[in-house]
């Protein structure tokens, strides 16, 4: 059974010999954060082309998720990727019933959101304007995500998506201590996945950023059944995990607040 990543460095880092022609990497270290950006300059490779970062950071599920500076690097970034102005439609990816797939929508929940505030009141403030949504699944709204989203698209008329997902990996250890953002579209490693969402798709630039809270095992050779790992606390990494990925986000497109004063507008 093929073992599937959405976390480019787990494909290209030293561990998996020479890196291929056209992917550079660099790693960067500060206090008990470490950043590993992986740019791919050429296609096809097992991830399209674009800016992957990964942030490594300690258990997100015992995590004081409002200190500044695992914010501050999320959301610096975050903002690296994101175009300087105009709207920004935030998007929370998968299945609130599922708590392991229920990052996105719970993120989403926290969004310092700012569309349709009046335009003197963001003007004074300086505030972006942000819309966010949770489409949930197909199987209750009788239509694809994208389908939803196109409409949202042509309404709100974004500078960009931000896709907020559960991600998969392919080692143990970056179970729940790691944010990976890329600029490459929301792109799940598995090819039978319906949650593709790119700027192809939708003519718009789309980031994605999320925690990987799976992987995939082969459970013994006699079983041809799936097995999937999850880590530990699980209720706990979706809950703080979503809270920071969405002060993060808020940080990215807020700059001009502070955390705390973030936390307090989003909540």
């Amino acid at each position: 059974m093929a073992i599937y990543t959405d976390i480019a460095d787990e494909l290209y880092g030293p561990q998996k010999g020479q890196i291929p022609s056209g992917v550079k990497m660099q790693t960067a270290q500060s206090g008990n954060i470490k950043v590993i950006r992986v740019q791919i300059s050429r296609t096809g490779l097992e991830r399209p082309a674009g800016r992957y970062s990964t942030i490594e950071l300690p258990a997100i599920a015992v995590l004081d998720t409002r200190k500044d500076q695992y914010i501050q690097t999320i959301a610096q970034e975050l903002r690296q990727m994101l175009p300087e102005t105009g709207p920004v439609l935030v998007v929370g990816v998968g299945n609130r019933n599922i708590t392991a797939d229920a990052l996105g929508p719970y993120t989403a929940e926290h969004i310092l959101v700012t569309r349709g505030f009046e335009q003197t009141q963001t003007a004074a403030l300086g505030l972006r304007e942000v819309a966010a949504i949770a489409p949930g699944v197909s199987a209750k709204t009788g239509l694809s995500m994208i389908q939803l989203l196109a409409g949202i698209v042509r309404t709100v008329k974004p500078a960009a998506i931000v896709c907020v997902d559960s991600l998969c990996t392919a080692q143990q250890k970056r179970l729940g201590c790691t944010v990976q953002i890329s600029d490459t579209g929301l792109r799940p490693a598995r090819p039978q996945s319906n949650r593709c969402i790119t700027r192809a798709m939708l003519g718009v630039p789309v980031l994605a950023i999320g925690i990987p809270t799976m992987m995939e095992a082969e459970e013994c050779e006699q079983e041809e059944s799936e097995l999937i790992v999850i880590p530990r606390r699980l209720d706990s990494l979706i809950t703080k995990g979503a809270a920071l990925l969405a002060l993060s986000i808020n940080k990215a497109l807020q700059p001009q607040f502070s955390v705390e004063e973030l936390n307090y507008l989003a909540n």
